[in-house]
């Protein structure tokens, strides 16, 4: 049995359909994390869907249990021989809310529906079709060679969308039941529809909120006009303070002191792109004198997600009484987290708005996580997909995005390899989420080269990443 055959039969599966039907199954369960409402929902897809699936593989399953969790958490293993390697995989079988009504004629969240080459529903591209792909590629490495030639774990939680409560605290108390060399895991869109990449890592995410509360009640504007406060202004200004009309941040320790030069290297050419119907890239906007591809994947960026003030829907003769506004930090590993609000609040009291109050949108942020691309580990992903694909992958440093990364990079200590099988106009966290058909069989065929290459030398490459590792 070869290479060769491991992919052919993940190429089978997807031809002859049954990948798509597993697929459509799972996007039927209706899994809203942030729905209180799914709660039995959540579990069900884990005992029903997931659960099942694994045990065929030979997976031990187990669900593990954290207080601060909103739904338990899946844990499957499949130990060949201690001394082999073993790689930790990762999914999320939660999706934001459906959106029902807001989707495009004949379409629904809740069913996997297929025109012109895309597969549209809820968890599609985020994430159920991610992890269905990378454990269909377990599945054909099984079927070829008999046996995986390592050792696999699989974690499935059900709440990532809500930022992943009780993971951490999990990953502290069961460190030896997480124990692995290797976390590959698939989420996050690729950098365009026909070049596949990988990324070693993902920047924080910080939420945070900024109001001004300046008294009780509106007053007519008429009457008071002049005389007092707006705090719709007062906010817009501080907001104006935080980053410059083009999207220049202005605080200083909430960006890098520079890009370290392996990361320059890594993205030496990489250029985004929006991908078909997506929005025109506007080089005019961010840092300037960085690449676009510096911007997103080296740099720090500020948004305003939301800013209210009054009644928007019906707005009165008033002055209101608040201001209020969501935003949101995305930076690299060269920020410090615990510094983000307090280097805010020194800045805004240096700039006379001492009346604007500073709370955190959610109390666990993201933090930033990344893998030398050198990495002994990332150069050997890097060439298991060119040796499928004919091309060589592009390595990012990071994802632009976040995800619970840091759980697996500085918790359990393991370094992270990321392959998505999505890519950047998949519609994710809005109606009409999809994934295309061709990504869907590359990465198929991707992975099972990918976990083939494992058997094959995987104890060479974690002999070389202790090596790199000590010398660190």
């Amino acid at each position: 049995m070869t290479r060769t055959q491991a992919i052919a039969a993940a190429h089978h599966h997807f031809d002859t359909g049954a990948f798509q039907s597993d697929l459509a199954r799972r996007v039927g369960f209706k899994t809203e994390s942030q729905n209180a409402e799914r709660a039995d929902e959540l579990v069900r897809y884990l005992e029903t869907e997931m659960r099942p699936a694994l045990e065929t593989l030979g997976f031990t399953c187990r669900l593990l249990h954290e207080p601060s969790a909103n739904a338990p958490f899946l844990l499957a293993e499949r130990i060949e021989d201690t001394s082999l390697p073993t790689v930790l995989g990762y999914g999320h079988g939660d999706v934001i809310r459906g959106q029902e009504g807001q989707w495009a004629e004949g379409l629904s969240p809740w069913s996997l529906i297929e025109r012109d080459g895309r597969w549209y529903g809820r968890g599609s591209a985020d994430n159920k079709g991610q992890h269905s792909v990378n454990i269909a590629a377990l599945a054909a490495v099984l079927a070829t060679r008999g046996k995986l030639g390592f050792n696999a774990k699989y974690l499935i939680e059900m709440g990532e969308e809500m930022g992943s409560p009780g993971l951490r605290a999990l990953a502290a108390r069961e460190k030896a039941a997480f124990a692995a060399d290797i976390l590959i895991g698939s989420d996050g869109p690729r950098l365009s529809a026909d070049r596949a990449n990988l990324y070693l890592g993902t920047r924080g995410a910080a939420l945070i909120d900024l109001s001004v509360d300046a008294r009780q009640g509106g007053h007519h504007s008429g009457n008071f006009g002049g005389l007092l406060s707006n705090p719709g202004i007062e906010l817009a200004h501080a907001l104006a303070s935080i980053v410059g009309p083009t999207g220049q941040i202005r605080i200083a320790d909430w960006v890098p002191t520079s890009i370290p030069p392996s990361v320059r290297k890594a993205l030496a050419g990489v250029e985004p792109v929006s991908g078909d119907k997506g929005p025109l890239l506007e080089p005019w906007w961010g840092e300037p004198g960085l690449t676009m591809a510096e911007k997103v994947f080296g740099w720090s960026s500020f948004e305003m997600l939301a800013f209210t003030c009054g009644n928007p829907a019906e707005p009165v003769n008033a002055i209101p009484p608040r201001a209020w506004a969501r935003c949101q930090l995305r930076f690299t590993v060269d920020i410090d987290p615990d510094n983000i609000l307090p280097a805010l609040r020194r800045h805004l009291d240096r700039h006379g708005f001492q009346r604007v109050t500073l709370t955190l949108g959610r109390d666990d942020s993201f933090k930033a996580t990344r893998l030398d691309p050198e990495h002994p580990w990332a150069q050997w992903a890097a060439d298991s997909l060119a040796a499928t694909l004919g091309y060589r992958p592009v390595i990012l440093p990071n994802l632009g995005g976040s995800l619970p990364n840091d759980v697996f990079s500085e918790i359990l200590d393991l370094p992270t390899v990321w392959v998505p099988h999505s890519y950047p106009a998949c519609s994710q966290h809005a109606p009409n989420e999809h994934v295309l058909a061709q990504v869907m069989r590359e990465g198929l065929g991707a992975m099972a080269g990918l976990y083939w290459d494992l058997g094959q030398s995987g104890a060479a490459t974690l002999a070389a990443a202790r090596t790199w590792k000590a010398r660190a």
